[in-house]
Formats: C-alpha cells, sequence, structure tokens
C-alpha cells in the first residue's frame, strides 16, 4: 500500500478517522483478500509526492474518494428495495417477506391519490387506488402497513413529496405506538417538492406554500427527530424525464441549494440540518460515466457548503445518497435483459460510493414486480456485496486515468449549469421560467431519435429482436382492492370522535393562515384522531390554493 504525502497530515488525519470507524464498526473480515489470496488493501493511491486536494481520502473533504473512511469495508450499503402496492396488509407482507430474505431498510412506494392527497373514495381517485403503490388514507392503513416491523430497528424511506408532512406525522405516530420515541426513528422522506415542479408532476400547493412545508419538517425534525433525514433530493426522476446525467446532478444540486437558503432564510443555522439533507440518484448503463457522476456530485456539494455556506460540521459537507438502478432504462422487449441491466447499474452506484441502492425488477417495464422478481432484485445486490470483491476496498476506481478525467470534466459541466441557475435567480425562478424542463425535453428529443436511428443500441429493442416475445407471469393488482379501501375508510369515520377530528382541523387551518407558524404538530394532532389524508389536505388546499404548472 503506498499514500501520497502531503503538508497537511492529511494522512494521519484519515489514519486516525479508521481508527474511529473500526471501534464503532468493526470491519468485515480482519483480512481481505482475493481468491487467489491475494492480500486486498483498504485503499489504494499513486505514488506522486504530492498530495491531490481534489481527490483526498476518503471520509475526509472534499469526498471524491467516499464519505466513510472505511465504506463497505466496515458495512455493506443499505439494502433498500422499493416496495408498495395495493392494500397496506398486502404491502406489509411484501415488507416482511424482502426483510426475511436479507433486505436492510424499507422503501415505501405509494399509490397516485396518496401522493397528491386524495382518499381513495374521491372521485380524482377513481381507477388509481392501489395501482403504482400502496394507499395510505387514515393511521389505521400506516399501522397496518408498519405491523410486526420494529421501528426502533428497521429504517424507512418514504418517496413522498407533496403530502410528505402527513405521512411523516403518520409515521411518527406508529412510533409512538409501538412505543419507540420519534427521537429513535431512522428514515428518510423524500420531501422534494421542486424535482415534482420539474420532472413528475405530483404537486399539489404552489412553491411558496410547498418551501413552507418543507422548513418547517426541516425544524420539527431537528428538535424531535434528530436522526431522520429530512429530505431526499432527487435527481431520479429529472433523469427518468430524460435528462442526461450532467443535468442530473446540476439540477438536483441546484435544487438542493434552494432548500438550504430556503432554510436559511427561515432562521436556521446550516449546520442545525445540513448534516440531514440526502439525495437520491439514478443509475444508468453508461458505467464509468455513472460512477463519476456520483463522485463529482459528492465533491461540488463538500466545497460549496464548507466554501459558500462557511458550514462547519463536516457532515453538513457530505452528500449522502441512495440509488436506484433506472426505470427508464427497462424493456418491456425481452425482460429478462433487465437483469443483466440493472446488474451494470447496480454496480456502477457500488464503485460510486451509494449508501443504500433499490435494484429494480425485471418485469418492471411491464407491471409492479412479482415476489420472483424482486427477490432477484434483491439477490442481485447481495451477489454483488458477497461475491465479487469490489466492496472490500475503498473507491476501487480511484486513479483510473479515465475515471478522474471524466470526474473532473462532469464537475465542471454541471457547474456550468449551477452558474446558469444563479444567473436566473436560483433554482425555483428557474423551474417558473421553465428553463429546467426545457433542457429536459430538449435531451430527451435528442435520446428517442438517436434510439430509431440505430445510433444508439437498445438490445432487443431496436437490434437483436425477438419475433415472439415470452414474457414473464405479471403481478396484478385486485380490482376489488378500491372497493375495499373505501370500505375501511367510512368504517374508520364511522368508529372515530369526528369532534377531535373536527377540532383538529380547525386548529390547522387557524395556523396555515398564520405564515411563522410550525403546522408539523398541528398535522400530527389531526393524523392522531384518524383525520384522513384528503380532510388534511384539503385544509391546506383551502389555504394555499393549487399549482396549475406552466
Amino acid at each position: 500500500m503506498s499514500y501520497k504525502s502531503d503538508d497537511n497530515n492529511q494522512l494521519d488525519n484519515w489514519k486516525k478517522s479508521v481508527d474511529s470507524t473500526i471501534k464503532r464498526f468493526p470491519e468485515r473480515k480482519d483480512t481481505f483478500t482475493t481468491s487467489a489470496d491475494i492480500e486486498v488493501d483498504r485503499l489504494y493511491t499513486g505514488e506522486e509526492d504530492s498530495f491531490d486536494s481534489e481527490l483526498g481520502y476518503p471520509g475526509q473533504y472534499p469526498y471524491t474518494r467516499g464519505i466513510q473512511p472505511t465504506m463497505y469495508r466496515s458495512r455493506f450499503w443499505t439494502m433498500r428495495q422499493y416496495a408498495g402496492f395495493g392494500s397496506a396488509k398486502e404491502t406489509n407482507k411484501r415488507f416482511r417477506y424482502l426483510l426475511e430474505q436479507g433486505q436492510t431498510g424499507l422503501s415505501v412506494a405509494f399509490d397516485l391519490p396518496t401522493q397528491i392527497g386524495y382518499d381513495s373514495d374521491d372521485v380524482m381517485s377513481e381507477g388509481e387506488v392501489g395501482k403504482v403503490g400502496v394507499a395510505i388514507d387514515t393511521l389505521q392503513d400506516m399501522e397496518q402497513l408498519l405491523d410486526q416491523i420494529p421501528l426502533d430497528k428497521v429504517s424507512t424511506s418514504m418517496t413522498i413529496n407533496a403530502s410528505a408532512a402527513i405521512l411523516l406525522c403518520m409515521y411518527i405516530a406508529v412510533g409512538e405506538k409501538q412505543g419507540v420515541p420519534s427521537k429513535k426513528l431512522t428514515g428518510t422522506i423524500q420531501n422534494d417538492i421542486l424535482k415534482e415542479y420539474i420532472a413528475r408532476g405530483t404537486y399539489i400547493y404552489p412553491p411558496k406554500p410547498s418551501m413552507r412545508l418543507i422548513t418547517n419538517i426541516f425544524e420539527y425534525c431537528q428538535q424531535n427527530l434528530p436522526k431522520f433525514n429530512t429530505i431526499s433530493i432527487s435527481g431520479y426522476h429529472i433523469r427518468e424525464a430524460g435528462a442526461n446525467a450532467v443535468q442530473e446532478a446540476a439540477f438536483t444540486i441546484a435544487n438542493g441549494l434552494s432548500y438550504v437558503d430556503a432554510a436559511i432564510e427561515s432562521g436556521l443555522d446550516v449546520d442545525s440540518f445540513a448534516p440531514r439533507l440526502a439525495f437520491f440518484f439514478n443509475a444508468h448503463n453508461n458505467f464509468f460515466e455513472e460512477v463519476a457522476k456520483f463522485r463529482a456530485a459528492r465533491r461540488i456539494w463538500a466545497k460549496i457548503m464548507k466554501e459558500h455556506y462557511k458550514a462547519k460540521d463536516p457532515k453538513s459537507w457530505k452528500l449522502r445518497f441512495h440509488t436506484q438502478t433506472g426505470g427508464s432504462t427497462l424493456t418491456a422487449q425481452q425482460p429478462d435483459n433487465n437483469i443483466v441491466r440493472v446488474t451494470l447499474q447496480a454496480l456502477a452506484a457500488v464503485m460510486g460510493g451509494t449508501q443504500s441502492l433499490h435494484t429494480n425488477s425485471r418485469d418492471e417495464a411491464l407491471s409492479l414486480p412479482t415476489e420472483d422478481s424482486a427477490r432477484i432484485a434483491l439477490r442481485t445486490q447481495q451477489i454483488i456485496a458477497n461475491e465479487s470483491g469490489v466492496a472490500d476496498t475503498v473507491d476501487p476506481l480511484g486513479g483510473s486515468y479515465y475515471v478522474e478525467e471524466l470526474t473532473d470534466k462532469i464537475e465542471i459541466e454541471v457547474n456550468k449549469y449551477l452558474d446558469r441557475i444563479k444567473e436566473i435567480g436560483g433554482a425555483v425562478q428557474a423551474i417558473e421560467e421553465g428553463y429546467m424542463q426545457r433542457e429536459i425535453h430538449q435531451n430527451a428529443y435528442e435520446i428517442q431519435k438517436r434510439i430509431e436511428k440505430e445510433e444508439e443500441i437498445i438490445v432487443g429493442l431496436n437490434k437483436f429482436k425477438l419475433d415472439e416475445e415470452v414474457n414473464p407471469d405479471l403481478l396484478k393488482v385486485d380490482e376489488a382492492l378500491e372497493k375495499e379501501q373505501i370500505q375501511s375508510m367510512e368504517s374508520i369515520r364511522q368508529k372515530r370522535d369526528q369532534n377531535a377530528v373536527n377540532a383538529a382541523l380547525a386548529d390547522l387551518k387557524e395556523q396555515a393562515k398564520a405564515a411563522d407558524s410550525n403546522l408539523i404538530p398541528y398535522i400530527l394532532n389531526a393524523v392522531k384522531v384518524y383525520a384522513t389524508i384528503g380532510e388534511i389536505s384539503n385544509v391546506m388546499r383551502d389555504e394555499f390554493g393549487e399549482y396549475a404548472g406552466i
């Protein structure tokens, strides 16, 4: 093993951080070796005499080589498979199955009505209940969703944005019922509304009140849920909409900076909330570009947080991220090919230093995944972790001429976008003017042209096609679910204390009118008396209005 020397004791600092980390999280083995019994060192560097400050050491600023000193030698990434369909009871069964199969964290997909604040019996929900995720109307549904899942031991990620505050409050309430105080709850809410305006469309309120709710969550969680990630700033959906790797990183970071600005403007100190910011990226098929993207994004964020925002806590400089393999890269044609695509993408995420990972299932271009497909997707991660050897040394591609050059070039291109967005007036203004949307749409158009001209080959789609397709068995959501969910809601409404519900909603309405009031305690009170997600959302709809797009 060799290390670059430096005058700032960076090597000594890294070695001390390694010792400290190993005391808390011992490495998985005393000695790591290849199959030929060649010892694998913790870290590899070049022979040069001068310290490369752009690379640094893992767990050290600017975190190009990873945010943890020992990375996966101590702990694998969290294997967090995204799941949710039908009723809370059905999804609970899938969660428990995945945990039994070795999954190490939960990730919840919600149906469209839940995502945009409509009850299952609302006319707007007809035909959509439980279709792309689980239907959650009241606290009872959340109780059923998390039944027999110990929230003091399992972390949960929730892909929810416009109605994130309500679902977070439901999670807190279930924790209380389990006897788990909120200070011990761990997990993440996506809570990233800006990317909804850019790419996905599941928004409710206009940007200003939406940003208020987000900063309310930051403030509440700082005091009450110190281990919970208050936002997962998402490039995933930006990439799914047609962005390239540079645009994904740039627009995601730009959104993140807007959240930081909004929190500071609300009176929060940067170091009081920045350590709990998390990110969510996509992994596509261009292996080396994806690895370089992750490394560049870490470095850019660290520099901005330290140098521009003057954050003092090193945890504020760290870009921690979850990765999901690329849904838009999956093909309905020859779906077994998707297993190979997902493996390649998952490997890029791991080589790029992800903190948690979801691997898509082979059949997701056709339907929600079956149990068998979900298991194969999880096994993909487990094989990478336990059989490939890539987790035995930190940043194994670090120092590659190609990877380092690509990392540098992506950083330059991302910063060009960040400068342009700053000139426009920040991410919110750029969204309102449609700048990011236009950039994404143009790139998506160019990609489609290349595919149609066979300048970009998609195996099984525009080349190497089969005359007859053989599809696997697909999951079908029972059409009776919607009626059953509505009946369950009616039962709750009959059993709950309606006076308590009316009082809680009235309190929330009053506080929504006060611009300086934190709404989370009032939403939590409404949740605890079994107010529905639609009732709570409608109170805020009445006060804040609805966003109609541009």
